[in-house]
This record gives C-alpha cells, structure tokens and sequence, in this order.
C-alpha cells in the first residue's frame, strides 16, 4: 500500500510538472529567426499577436499573464548582448526560456512593455503574453542597444 501510494505521488509530480512548461518543441507560432551580432536592421522587429489561454504565472518567479502553448519566436541567437523587448498598445508581458533551459520573465521593463538583456548565444524561445487575458498586436524586437 505504501509503495502505490509514493508511486502514485510520484507519478503525479511528474504529470504536474509537464503541465507547468510550455511546449518549446512546437513550432512557433511566428517563426524561426537567426541573428548574429552587427544586425541590420537593428532593431529586428517581428509583428505578432500577444497572448493566449495560458496563464504564465504557473512557470513561477515574476511570470505573468496570458500566453499561447507554443512559442511565437524562435530565435537563434550566435551570441553577445542583446534585447528582447516587446511594444504594444496593450499591457503585455515576455516569457523567455533561454538556451540554458530556465524560464525568464518580465512585465513593464518600460511603461507597460516588457524587455530583458541576454548576454549568451543559443536558442531563445519566446512567448508574448497579455497582462489582462485575450489577445492584442504586438511588436517583438531584438536590439543590441
């Protein structure tokens, strides 16, 4: 009884903590980009739509908002300092996992458009999401200013 009780918990932590991820292995909802230090133009900038049925706060830390289960970006970046930003009418939020696998988030880096700086070549998944649920256009950018 003991033993199918922990496996039963252990089984359960496991479905729980797939649910929690977003599903970086689906194609993004916007593309595949690369980019490598001296761009031009700079910024690079991607139209999108932000948000979705997801709420981001279920990845921990400062996550925040509504986004979609795929990425919208994906960016293959060959490395130095950059930014990831996003610009909207909208209040919206960013959700990285970056090439080391952690999550990274923020909401209002500027008024109430998220931005964070990278400093490592890899993969960048990128989520745009919407502070206050639904979906809104979007502006995502990398700049290396």
């Amino acid at each position: 009884m003991k033993t199918t009780f922990l496996t039963a918990i252990a089984v359960a932590a496991v479905a729980s903590t797939a649910a929690i991820a977003q599903d970086y292995s689906l194609n993004p909802n916007f593309g595949t980009y690369s980019l490598s230090p001296g761009f031009l133009p700079d910024p690079s900038e991607v139209n999108i739509v932000a948000g979705g049925s997801i709420n981001a706060s279920r990845l921990g830390g400062s996550c925040a908002g509504n986004i979609s289960n795929a990425p919208d970006v994906r960016l293959q970046w060959s490395g130095g300092r950059m930014t990831i930003g996003a610009r909207s009418g909208s209040d919206t939020t960013l959700v990285v996992n970056g090439p080391d696998g952690s999550w990274y988030c923020n909401d209002d880096a500027n008024g109430l458009d998220p931005a964070m700086v990278f400093n490592q070549g890899g993969q960048y998944d990128i989520w745009v999401g919407t502070y206050n649920g639904g979906t809104a256009s979007a502006v995502l950018y990398v700049t290396e200013y």
